[in-house]
């Protein structure tokens, strides 16, 4: 590629070489008509008052500029083509477009865009392996990973609800006892206030648990296909949790650990969700975009400053994890009180090609 100083050479060159082209020219013409002192007739002769020596160089340096626009318009219709095949690898879509015959023709384009083509492979290539890699599963003592962390969180999720469940289901009855009981009586008036903040206190906790016990106690697919596994979730979030959900789900069919870890990542977003957002619509989109999966998670809850490391970062970094041992990528757009959008790639680089289906 050329640099500025480059394209000013060039330029330079361009106008030099236009500038006494025109003065030999010139001088040729006059020559041929018999004309004498030939360098004097170029500061003699006007043209709208000024020298032709000022004409000529003014059309010389005009050929310049335009041979340095030029010159930059190409360069950069070569980088934008480049740079658009560098885009559709960064964002997972490996089957971006060979570069048009006219910049194919230039030897150094040709070489750069080998090399975009290897690093593509080798992309490819580390993708693969990697959604292989977390298809095997974790031995502990003869136990895999996700079964002992799956007895854990039921383990957790029965303690949870046969203790602080229970109890913050025993307050709030109690509490709305005494809320009904403080209408007809002048002795608890002055505390209805404080009674009031207190039973929406409890009722904020009693959601956070549920929110917590559905997380803590996964669905898991059983045979089903990852859009019923999800579409069951979302039933089941909507029968204990106020929130308006909305989902646009196809059937799509990839590998066995594809599915799990989207199924546990989408868990992990309904969770977070539920527990930070404070939303009161909630959306998800699951598709095959070309060649990649594409999930889509949007809330209107308060949302947060996406450079800060600390607003939920245990569950999307969890997240951004699972997505990078399958070879995906996530992007999270969010601002304090505009909500909060996820979207996550995960290209499907096996040799059989996804399937996927709309609902008739």
């Amino acid at each position: 590629m050329m640099g500025k100083s480059s394209r000013l050479q060039i330029a330079l060159y361009s106008g030099l070489i236009s500038f006494l082209l025109f003065l030999t020219t010139l001088f040729l013409y006059m020559y041929a008509i018999g004309k004498k002192q030939l360098f004097a007739q170029l500061f003699i002769a006007r043209i709208f008052y000024m020298p032709l020596f000022i004409h000529i160089l003014f059309i010389a340096l005009t050929i310049s500029v335009a041979i340095y626009f030029f010159v930059t318009f190409l360069e950069k219709r070569q980088l934008g083509k480049l740079e658009g095949k560098l885009q559709h690898l960064a964002s997972g879509n490996y089957d971006q477009p060979s570069l048009d015959v006219t910049i194919a023709q230039n030897k150094e384009m040709l070489l750069v865009d080998h090399d975009i083509k290897r690093i593509k492979e080798k992309l490819v290539s580390m993708s693969r392996e990697l959604q292989q890699l977390s298809s095997q599963p974790q031995m502990v003592d003869g136990t895999t990973k996700e079964k002992i962390l799956e007895e854990e969180r039921h383990r957790l999720a029965r303690e949870l609800h046969d203790s602080v469940s229970q109890q913050l289901f025993a307050a709030m009855m109690m509490m709305s006892a005494l809320n009904e009981r403080s209408q007809y009586s002048e002795e608890l008036e002055p505390y209805k206030k404080q009674m009031a903040m207190v039973a929406d206190i409890i009722n904020a906790a009693q959601s956070e648990m549920r929110a917590l016990l559905l997380h803590l106690r996964p669905i898991n697919l059983e045979g089903k296909s990852l859009r019923q596994g999800i579409e069951q979730l979302l039933k089941e979030l909507r029968t204990k949790i106020q929130i308006k959900l909305k989902w646009d789900v196809q059937d799509i069919h990839v590998s066995a650990s594809i599915e799990d870890q989207l199924f546990r990542v989408i868990q992990e977003l309904l969770s977070n969700t539920l527990r930070h957002a404070k939303a009161g619509e909630l959306e998800v989109y699951l598709k095959i975009v070309g060649q990649n999966i594409l999930l889509r998670v949007i809330d209107d809850g308060v949302g947060f400053e996406a450079k800060d490391e600390h607003a939920g970062s245990y569950g999307l970094r969890n997240i951004r994890e699972r997505i990078a041992g399958v070879g995906g990528s996530t992007k999270i757009i969010s601002f304090k009180g505009q909500g909060t959008s996820i979207e996550i790639k995960i290209p499907v680089v096996n040799e059989a090609s996804p399937i996927d289906s709309k609902e008739k």
